[in-house]
């Protein structure tokens, strides 16, 4: 369970970068905040190219920006949009399972607010693994 504190910090993290999407293809805006095991925060934001497969997702992006900064381990996602509450895409899903547990929170915020929450085991229950672990 996490604390109402973080989740606001996750929130306000999300929310201050929305804009800064980069989608005029679509309209579609999205924003990620990752919480890494040490409690850092890092954003994301959803990247559209005129190639549309090389878009990038926002929650990739947080990702990506987590691990550079030397995150080892996930323990929180939020994602918001313009639109509605979006879930991650199956390729967030798997690149999230790949730094987090099955019970790592992701939170779907709408308009300054947390309207669904799930685990990503609940999300990706059979989550892509070369047992390697």
């Amino acid at each position: 369970m996490l604390e109402d504190g973080l989740k606001k910090r996750l929130l306000e993290a999300a929310s201050r970068v929305l804009p800064n999407a980069y989608s005029p293809y679509s309209g579609i805006k999205v924003s990620a905040a990752v919480l890494d095991d040490s409690g850092r925060i890092f954003t994301g934001v959803n990247v559209e190219n005129v190639s549309l497969g090389l878009t990038v997702c926002a929650e990739r992006n947080a990702v990506a920006s987590a691990v550079a900064a030397g995150a080892k381990s996930i323990a929180a996602v939020l994602i918001a949009s313009n639109i509605g509450p979006l879930t991650p895409c199956g390729a967030c899903r798997q690149v999230i399972a790949e730094f987090a547990s099955p019970e790592t929170p992701v939170f779907i915020a709408f308009e300054g607010e947390i309207i669904e929450e799930y685990t990503i085991g609940e999300l990706l229950p059979e989550a892509f693994k070369l047992g390697l672990e």
